[in-house]
């Protein structure tokens, strides 16, 4: 047999009209597999049983071959005779016939009838005699033309070959015709599932004698080749192998028809069609440098050759094979092997007919043999947890955002107003879809003068409680609210809306379920293969291999994919830490130095610097944040400016300030009376407020897992509590840096949050008696979010030092902070906050000289907010008397546990 590269596939397609009939080729060699009697009967019996009773001979033609010889025609008769076929395969074969009748010119089985391919006098002739049973496969293979007309020119005639000028139908005469059935070792693999390159045996190739069909479909009675108006049955070789040698000079435009039980189909062949991928597009993958990578691999709809179906492709390196099963095929992949392109690891297959909507997995066969059935990495839909598979999709939605992105990019988030409100869309409002929390969410965020929402993260995950935290499908939002294009639906109303989006993303670990990510191709594959750097210690999830090119990519892609394709403004990056140090939880001996003798992850250093320098260069505007708990140098430095460490920057936009939001909440804690001795936990953060971009988060990991919501983290009484909850909130809005406040917060809820109720509503229903009190907190978010924006001086100079100055920092024994902000052209604010319960009259604050008069813009205390009205309503003048250091000062009434802002009036 001949062997043909993988990537054959068919000639262009001609008109019918510009196909000539040619006579078919009964002589072919032996079939590689032995046939069982059944078999053997049933492909004598075949050429009688679907033909109709009254048939006419076909006068031979000019070219026609010589006939068979009488002896192998009547050994076949006689054969045919003697057996009885089994009663299913005959109806089978009855039912093709039937089918493909219309068609065909009628040709009464008779030695002067037939019409036969050229053959070489010993070669050819030696193919066709022999015993009775090669003579009934090659009658099977070949033999069974519907409608071929005795001269190949008739006129009007319809065939095989789409050369309409071709008189010869068959290669020279010295050739030798092949075997049309698949090899014994091919099929072997093939039923296996260790084939590599299942198109350079599947379908249809040129070989010495014509060209050969094979198929495989494991449940099929029968497959015909469709071309032309024609059909030609393709004998049965047993275990779902069909082929059949016709003597053609080149590959005809064809299609099959497939015989199942109850049912025939006609149908594309999946094995004549090219790679749906390019050489650019593999060597990318292969150089770990393709930034769109999802447009490449995983199942896309798509037309192919003329031809509608789906492309997918998967990498899966160390796999002997793979096949794709799903609902159209009866999750059975048997049929469906996938072809290795080269040394990429990437496994692909064009299937035709297969389009939206339709559930798949792929089967890959481990290297021990062993078989595992795997959701796409790369799937853009999933069904909804708990099922696994992967769902084929498209998306069709028209985005109405072009305003919001367009003006974006024209102030650098660290230099431009960014208040947080941190939502977890599957509890926010439960029971909602993304639809309908577009009705509902940007109104409410936008009413309370939040500048932007972060979504915890929203790629599917299994396990509900861990808040989507344990990722399996990185490119696929969670089908639990809905499809791919609802969740667009939703950003795109935040942004029309004028909110931003931004969105957890988990690129530090993943779960280890068998499904999933883990051991993918039976090694591992996006874990490391060292157990130690593999296991997450915290966790009990597998981290990546940040070391190895191609799961770079699959990260690097993913970061781009949810800012391209669903236009999220910001990533905001979970974990950072537990990526960057090789010891991170781990105790001496769990882990292994670096090659520099340090513990330092320097595979996650780069990956990091590359995620951000492509973010940054590809998507303007967007921003990225690091959840990074150390004093690690340089997160949100440059990539190519070293810093002390030797290293470059990580090249985020911005950082969580967690030691602020540890020493703050800490200092709130303690009983005023005691919190003069922790002074020093509200004005440290200044001493490294500039070494980075910072957010000042108060997120949903403070008011989890009995840390109590952060009303309650507040010491005293009912109304105590509120006062403080209003000062410090008073407080971070003033503090050099940008916030995030976790949602439940702004109302004040007591109860922790739970992602299975979500924030307490109720607590806002006017018929709650203490609903005033839940009400006034809220009001005071929105009026800090509100002189917040309207005032430059909070939020345009958060990262130079010359923005900020302390008025008096050290007044531990009054419980009393008081600095100055500064926007771009000098203007102040002035913030001043009272921890103390108690009221100070004449309290007096330093201030510059060239402000006439001080507007109270904020009051914590105000009685709108649950306060004991202990305001300033009118200006206040400074006196020439300087205090703390600056020429001038005003006096005030502190009110108790109250924050005071003050602008030039």
């Amino acid at each position: 047999m001949t062997p043909r590269p993988e990537s054959s596939g068919p000639f262009p397609e001609q008109p019918a009209e510009q196909r000539r009939a040619e006579p078919p080729a009964p002589a072919r060699k032996k079939a590689a597999t032995p046939q069982s009697a059944a078999q053997k009967a049933g492909a004598a019996a075949r050429p009688a049983a679907g033909k109709p009773a009254a048939r006419k001979t076909a006068a031979p033609s000019e070219n026609a071959a010589p006939p068979v010889k009488a002896a192998a025609r009547k050994a076949v008769a006689k054969k045919a005779a003697t057996k009885k076929a089994t009663a299913k395969k005959t109806a089978a074969k009855k039912t093709v016939a039937k089918k493909t009748a219309a068609g065909r010119t009628a040709a009464k089985k008779t030695a002067a009838g037939r019409t036969a391919a050229k053959t070489s006098a010993p070669g050819r002739t030696a193919a066709v005699e022999g015993p009775a049973k090669q003579s009934a496969a090659a009658q099977g293979a070949a033999g069974r033309t519907s409608g071929a007309s005795g001269a190949s020119g008739a006129s009007g005639a319809s065939g095989m070959v789409p050369d309409a000028a071709a008189a010869q139908s068959v290669p020279p005469e010295s050739e030798i015709a092949v075997s049309p059935a698949v090899a014994s070792a091919d099929r072997e693999r093939l039923r296996d599932g260790t084939h590599h390159a299942p198109h350079s045996v599947l379908g249809a190739h040129p070989v010495p004698g014509g060209v050969v069909f094979r198929v495989f479909k494991p449940y099929a009675l029968a497959v015909g080749v469709v071309s032309g108006g024609l059909t030609v049955e393709l004998h049965d070789d047993g275990d779902g192998f069909f082929s059949g040698l016709l003597p053609l000079r080149e590959v005809p435009a064809y299609r099959l028809l497939v015989t199942y039980e109850g049912t025939v189909l006609e149908t594309e062949d999946a094995y004549r069609f090219l790679p749906t991928l390019g050489e650019l597009d593999l060597h990318l993958i292969g150089e770990g440098r393709h930034e769109e990578l999802w447009t490449v691999l995983g199942a896309h709809p798509m037309t192919h050759q003329g031809v509608t179906g789906t492309r997918f492709a998967v990498w899966a390196p160390n796999a002997r094979g793979v096949r794709v099963a799903g609902t159209f095929n009866f999750w059975d992949g048997t049929g469906f092997p996938m072809r290795s392109l080269g040394s990429t690891g990437v496994w692909e297959l064009f299937v035709p007919g297969v389009g939206e909507g339709e559930l798949y997995k792929f089967e890959i066969t481990r290297p021990d043999g062993s078989k595992t059935l795997r959701a796409d990495p790369l799937a853009r839909r999933t069904e909804v947890p708990p099922a696994t598979s992967s769902v084929i999709t498209s998306s069709a939605y028209e985005w109405g955002d072009a305003e919001w992105l367009e003006r974006r990019a024209e102030v650098p988030a660290h230099k431009a107003p960014l208040s947080v409100y941190e939502v977890h869309l599957a509890s926010w409002r439960p029971g909602l879809t993304y639809r309908q929390l577009a009705e509902q969410l940007p109104a409410y965020v936008k009413d309370l003068g939040f500048t932007h929402v972060e979504l915890m993260p929203v790629a599917e995950h299994p396990f509900g409680g861990s808040w989507g935290y344990q990722v399996t499908g990185f490119y696929a939002p969670t089908a639990r609210l809905g499809s791919p294009d609802d969740f667009r639906y939703l950003v795109d109303a935040l942004h029309r809306a004028g909110i931003g989006v931004i969105m957890d993303w988990v690129p530090a670990h993943f779960p280890r379920d068998e499904w999933a990510l883990a051991e993918f191709d039976g090694r591992p594959l996006y874990e490391h293969e060292d157990p130690l750097r593999a296991a997450h210690p915290d966790w009990g999830t597998l981290e990546f291999d940040f070391g190895r090119r191609e799961v770079r990519n699959f990260l690097v892609a993913n970061a781009l994919y949810w800012c391209e394709e669903f236009h999220i403004d910001g990533l905001r990056v979970d974990a950072v830490a537990s990526m960057l140090y090789l010891d991170y939880s781990r105790e001496p001996g769990q882990w292994t130095p670096n090659e520099h003798g340090g513990r330092e992850n320097l595979d996650a250093v780069a990956f990091l610097q590359e995620m951000n320098a492509t973010v940054y260069r590809r998507v303007p505007g967007v921003v990225t944040i690091a959840e990074e708990s150390t004093a690690w140098d340089g997160v949100t430095r440059a990539t190519h400016h070293k810093g002390p460490s030797g290293f470059g920057g990580l090249g985020f936009g911005l950082k969580w300030n967690m030691g602020w939001m540890h020493d703050s909440l800490q200092y709130m804690s303690h009983e005023p009376v005691h919190r003069r001795y922790h002074h020093g936990e509200m004005t440290f953060s200044m001493v490294y407020a500039y070494s980075e971009n910072y957010v000042l988060p108060i997120s949903h990991d403070e008011v989890v897992h009995g840390k109590r919501s952060l009303v309650s983290k507040m010491p005293g009484d009912w109304w105590q509590q509120r006062a403080d909850l209003r000062a410090y909130l008073g407080f971070m809005w003033a503090h050099p840096g940008k916030q995030l406040l976790f949602m439940g917060q702004e109302f004040a809820q007591g109860a922790e949050w739970s992602e299975a109720h979500g924030p307490d509503w109720w607590l806002l229903d006017p018929h709650y008696g203490a609903e005033a009190d839940h009400r006034g907190v809220r009001d005071l978010v929105r009026d800090l979010n509100t002189v917040y924006g309207n005032t430059p001086a909070l939020w345009q100079r958060d990262t130079e030092p010359d923005g900020f100055r302390w008025v008096t920092g050290d007044a531990a024994e009054d419980n009393v902070l008081a600095f100055l902000r500064y926007d771009g052209d000098g203007s102040p604010l002035l913030a001043v906050c009272h921890f103390a319960p108690v009221v100070r009259h004449d309290y007096r604050i330093g201030v510059p000289d060239d402000v006439p008069a001080w507007h109270e813009v904020v009051n914590t205390d105000a009685g709108r907010y649950g306060g004991s009205g202990v305001t300033h309503p009118d200006p206040v003048k400074p006196e020439p008397q300087g205090r703390h250091g600056l020429p001038a000062s005003i006096r005030l009434t502190l009110p108790p546990l109250a924050t005071v802002w003050l602008r030039p009036a």
